[in-house]
């Protein structure tokens, strides 16, 4: 299963994020957070409120609810070409 094991807010809407399965790579939310109207995510968009992001159980996590699944996550990013593996 994947897990999202490190969590570290680089700055604006960015997250460097490491994944179980030691790949990591850096995930911009600014297209979930703009592309979604909701009460979960609209408060995000400030990158103060974005910054307080934790790891509930490998996801990601807000203090206002919202959580994002760290396979699809993962899936995402690695589609991207975003996910590099770490050296042995």
């Amino acid at each position: 299963m994947i897990k999202i094991i490190c969590s570290e807010y680089i700055g604006g809407l960015r997250l460097r994020l490491t994944f179980a399965d030691g790949q990591s790579g850096v995930w911009d939310g600014s297209g979930l957070l703009h592309s979604k109207n909701t009460l979960l995510t609209i408060p995000l968009r400030e990158p103060a409120a974005f910054a307080r992001v934790f790891l509930e159980n490998g996801a990601l996590a807000w203090p206002n609810g919202l959580e994002l699944a760290p396979w699809t996550l993962h899936q995402q990013m690695a589609e991207a070409g975003a996910l590099t593996k770490a050296a042995a």
